[in-house]
């Protein structure tokens, strides 16, 4: 008999290890001897975990929470320290020992080296478990470039490994590409597996272009990829979009002399499908077949998707052919992500054939199916065949969810058939579906259309009953009508009816004010806005700002002006449109001054001001110079922009050339716009008018201001009054 072999004894040893001249002392155990200053010894948060860990004796799995603080594996904060040790766990303590001098002191200097001098010697081994922690690059730049100068060493596949990756890991991944010719000027050529790591992180961070850029470094050195590693490149430049680049690497792969694998035709297909090349994916198809590895179900089902998913109808109808001419069964998923291709792409009778085709296979139809061929044939106008589908549906065992019961109700409404259409509201109702207002909508439309108002209102009641909230939802409603040509009478006669009944509100008035605004008819809007002032609602900031706009159309200023305090009174912002339809109707009436404050207030208090007010401070900030032709320079700046000049410009150039400059100025600005057919030459008569009574007015506002500062107003205006009397 055999002398059994005797195992191995396990040797622990306790206690330090003898220190020499090239050895520090290094306690064994789970920290090196280095001292740890904690900034916070007695921090809360960590005798809060001791205590935590002194209860897992007690701990029961039914009560555990796992979102409870608790249950965490670590402190939801520590201090730097507190990060270095759970680090340092699993590291040796010569590796704990040169990451705690980077900690220690933070930049690489004669300290961190004078540290690592007092090692005998680091091993590529060491050097490869440092650089796996390592956070900084500089550090493990630093640290690199050192242990490679020790005598006798040389680094080993696994430290340049580890170096890139410490790299890419701090985003420094054109760095990390380097490291291939760093290993091959130490005398390190580069292995298939150092370039495969460098695709495998460019992949991962769906950087296409440096995955061909390190591809073409294969070449360079005269490393020739694997099958494996050629398709990780393919689907890399596929799935970021360079789909040339990835067929030229399959020209390569061709040359090469290498056989396609089925994922190989695949990555290829799917990035061609999505290219919308078709011709090319039955080539390619083909080849498959010529290599006895004919598609699937699956892959034709995964061409098909993409081809839904890019809308190639016509290409999806093409493969589908190709699957039957290889006599591939289509399974489920396959017709379900065709249908739903085909409802989507209004093709509805193709879908619908491949519908019937699917029952008389047998096959489980999913709701979806269903959902999208009655949407399908809704937006159709074929209103009875998605009654009947409904039909089908529940003969099927289904029960129709609340999106077919409002793509039904929509259809019936838009023929008319309101009827039949509250019969399916009253089963969501029944069915505990909880209707919302796309479920409601259409047959308000539908009765306000057909002028049955007591209708209407029945349903306004019990919608009220339902829990919806008829005021906001009639704000809805009155808002897609007006949204529609012609329907803004219609609209407004719905609500004369319903404020009798009750049903009104401010944001009502406030569309409705809106509706007639854009149409033109500003006196009944104006109307409106008096009407709600004299009902028991308050106006708000919306009501004030349609207001302006309708004011200044009829030439009212005052009344708009009156609108914008109440705003202001209000604590609120006018609308951009408010703001500028005042600013134009001031700057009309020759009121500049106080269209220049409107436009600094609009300026300030909204995101995105019109590009005439900003322009606007820019004239007057230029015209500080006083030189015209700074002042043209951004008048044709503007005309580059789109932005042709308009009354509140010209104001502009009149009230700072006023303030800041001179009328000769000015009249050269304007000269030179009426050259340019910016200016008819009415229009210059006009403004020169305006300009010569602006500086009028600029100028006795100076004269009485001085005469304010030396005291002098009471014997001008005693000196008006003997003028007044004789």
């Amino acid at each position: 008999m055999p002398p059994q072999s005797q195992p191995n004894k396990i040797y622990f040893y306790y206690g330090h290890r003898r220190p020499s001249q090239n050895r520090p002392t290094v306690h064994g155990g789970l920290f090196s001897n280095r001292k740890t200053i904690n900034p916070n010894p007695n921090n809360p948060q960590t005798q809060n975990h001791k205590h935590q860990f002194d209860q897992c004796t007690d701990f029961d799995i039914r009560k555990w929470d796992p979102d409870s603080p608790t249950s965490l594996s670590a402190p939801p904060t520590m201090t730097p320290s507190e990060k270095f040790f759970s680090m340092a766990q699993n590291l040796s303590p010569i590796a704990r020992y040169i990451v705690d001098s980077f900690r220690k002191h933070k930049n690489w200097g004669p300290l961190v080296v004078a540290d690592l001098n007092k090692l005998r010697r680091v091993t590529p081994k060491l050097v490869a478990e440092v650089l796996k922690v390592q956070t900084d690059p500089r550090f493990s730049s630093k640290f690199f470039h050192w242990a490679g100068k020790q005598k006798g060493y040389r680094h080993d596949f696994a430290c340049y490994n580890a170096f890139a990756y410490c790299l890419n890991r701090t985003n420094q991944f054109r760095a990390a590409d380097q490291v291939l010719e760093l290993m091959h000027m130490q005398g390190k050529p580069p292995s298939e597996k150092q370039f495969e790591i460098l695709i495998r992180m460019h992949s991962d961070a769906s950087r296409g272009l440096r995955v061909y850029y390190v591809y073409e470094k294969m070449k360079k050195f005269g490393v020739k990829p694997r099958v494996f590693l050629f398709n990780r490149i393919m689907d890399a430049l596929v799935k970021t979009g360079h789909l040339d680049l990835a067929m030229s690497v399959y020209g390569d792969f061709k040359e090469g002399g290498l056989v396609e694998e089925s994922i190989t035709y695949m990555i290829l297909v799917k990035g061609l499908c999505k290219a919308g090349r078709i011709d090319e994916v039955l080539d390619l198809l083909s080849r498959m077949r010529g290599n006895l590895c004919k598609p699937d179900v699956f892959a034709y089902t995964a061409m098909v998707r993409v081809l839904v998913s890019e809308g190639d109808l016509d290409g999806c109808l093409r493969v589908w052919e190709e699957m039957r001419r290889d006599a591939v069964e289509p399974d489920a998923m396959a017709f379900t992500t065709l249908i739903i291709g085909l409802c989507n792409g209004n093709r509805v009778e193709k879908g619908y054939e491949l519908f019937k085709e699917m029952k008389q296979k047998g096959y489980l139809i999913d709701r979806a199916v269903y959902g999208s061929l009655i949407d399908a044939f809704v937006v159709d106008g074929k209103v009875g065949s998605a009654c009947d589908l409904l039909k089908d549906l529940m003969d099927s065992g289904y029960r129709a969810d609340l999106s077919i019961y409002n793509s039904l109700i929509e259809g019936l409404c838009n023929a008319n058939w309101v009827d039949k259409a509250y019969k399916l509201f009253q089963i969501t109702v029944q069915e505990d579906l909880e209707p919302d207002f796309m479920t409601v909508n259409p047959m308000l439309v539908c009765y306000a259309e057909l002028r049955r108002m007591d209708d209407f209102c029945n349903l306004l009641l019990q919608m009220q009953n339902l829990g919806f909230s008829v005021i906001y939802d009639l704000s809805r409603f009155f808002s897609l009508m007006v949204g529609k040509e012609g329907r803004t009478m219609m609209a407004l006669e719905i609500f004369e009816t319903l404020k009798v009944k009750g049903y009104c509100s401010v944001s009502i008035y406030n569309i409705l004010m809106g509706a007639f605004q854009k149409m033109g008819e500003v006196n009944k809007a104006v109307s409106l806005f008096h009407e709600l002032k004299d009902s028991n609602f308050e106006p708000d900031s919306s009501t004030y700002s349609n207001a302006i706009t309708c004011f200044v159309e009829i030439g009212k200023i005052q009344d708009a002006c009156a609108c914008y305090n109440k705003i202001k009174e209000m604590s609120s912002v006018p609308s951009v449109a408010s703001y500028y339809s005042l600013v134009k109707g001031l700057c009309k009436i020759g009121e500049i001054d106080a269209a220049m404050i409107l436009i600094r207030d609009c300026l300030a208090n909204v995101t995105s001001g019109p590009m005439e007010f900003k322009y606007t401070l820019t004239i007057l900030h230029v015209c500080k110079s006083n030189d015209a032709a700074k002042v043209i320079e951004v008048l044709d700046e503007m005309i580059q922009q789109g932005c042709p000049p308009d009354e509140i410009i010209y104001s502009a150039i009149i009230s700072g050339m006023c303030k800041h400059g001179t009328m000769e100025e000015a009249r050269k600005v304007f000269s030179n716009m009426r050259e340019c057919k910016l200016l008819t030459e009415s229009n210059l008569i006009v403004y020169d008018e305006i300009l010569i009574d602006h500086m009028k007015k600029k100028t006795a506002d100076l004269v009485l201001s001085g005469l304010k500062f030396f005291g002098l107003e009471s014997k001008l205006k005693s000196k008006g009054c003997t003028l007044l009397s004789s």
